[in-house]
C-alpha cells in the first residue's frame, strides 16, 4: 500500500510518500519556510507524487499531523487532506504530531521523548519508548511545564532521546548524561514519520478527522473570558 502523509504542524512543512510493502520512501521533501503552507503544501503533494512515477489514485492511504502544533498550520494541513480524500474516496487518518516525532527516530532502541514549543515555559510531550520497529507511548500526550518534564523523567531513571523543536531548549537547559538529542535530520516534525505511524493506525473517513491542540484556541479562551466578565 502506498500512503501519503503530510506534517504542517510547525515551521517546517514536509510530505513523504511511502510504499509499506517494500519499507521504501519513494519520495519525500520538507522546506523550512516563513511561508504559509497553503502556499506551498499542496505543490509539494504533487511534485513528490509526480517525480515518483505515481499518481493521486494510486494512493491507498492518507495522513496528515493533526497536532498539537501550529493553529493555522494544522488546519491547512487536515483542510488538505480532507480534499483529497473527499475527491479521492481514499481513507485517511490523522497522526499525533508527537507520535510522528517518535517515529522519525524509530531506529532508537529505548526511550524517546518528543518535546514540542507551546507557549512561556510551557511544551506539549510525550514520551514513548522503542524496539527499533514500533514505538508505544509510556505517558499521555500532555501540555506541561519544562521543569515539570524535567523532574519527571529524572525520576524515570532512564536514558531518552529528546525531539522536537524544543528539544534543542530543553536538552541545554536541563543538561544531563541521561538526555541525548536527535540529530538535526530527525529532530523536527516531518512527514515520515507520519507516514510510518499512519501506517499501524486505524483508518477513518474524511469527515472524521480532526485537529487535536491539547490546549484552547485563542478564540476560546477570549470568549470564556468575555463570559466570566459578564
Amino acid at each position: 500500500m502506498l500512503i501519503l502523509g503530510i506534517d504542517t504542524s510547525g515551521k517546517t512543512a514536509s510530505a513523504a510518500l511511502f510504499d509499506t510493502d517494500t519499507e521504501i520512501f519513494l519520495a519525500q521533501t520538507s522546506l523550512y519556510t516563513t511561508k504559509t503552507h497553503s502556499q506551498v503544501i499542496m505543490p509539494m503533494v504533487k511534485d513528490i507524487v509526480a517525480q515518483s512515477g505515481k499518481k493521486l489514485s494510486d494512493i491507498g492511504r492518507f495522513a496528515a499531523a493533526n497536532g498539537p502544533g501550529s493553529y493555522t498550520g494544522l488546519r491547512i494541513g487536515v483542510a488538505a487532506l480532507k480534499a483529497l480524500c473527499f475527491g479521492l474516496d481514499a481513507e485517511c487518518c490523522g497522526v499525533s504530531t508527537l507520535l510522528g516525532l517518535a517515529c522519525n527516530n524509530i531506529a532508537h532502541k529505548g526511550d524517546i521523548c518528543s518535546v514540542m514549543n507551546a507557549r512561556g515555559e510551557l511544551v506539549y510531550s510525550c514520551l514513548y519508548r522503542s524496539d527499533g520497529y514500533a514505538v508505544e507511548a509510556l505517558t499521555e500526550e500532555r501540555l506541561i511545564s519544562r521543569d515539570e518534564l524535567a523532574q519527571e523523567l529524572a525520576m524515570n531513571g532512564r536514558e531518552v532521546l529528546l525531539c522536537g523543536d524544543g528539544a534543542g531548549d530543553f536538552f541545554t537547559a536541563y543538561s544531563s548524561p541521561m538526555f541525548t538529542i536527535a540529530p538535526p535530520y530527525a529532530r523536527l516534525q516531518n512527514a515520515a514519520g507520519v507516514c510510518l505511524a499512519g501506517a499501524s493506525l486505524k483508518p477513518a473517513a474524511p469527515d472524521e478527522l480532526e485537529v487535536s491542540y491539547l490546549q484552547k484556541v485563542k478564540a476560546e479562551k477570549d470568549l470564556e473570558e468575555q463570559r466570566s466578565v459578564k
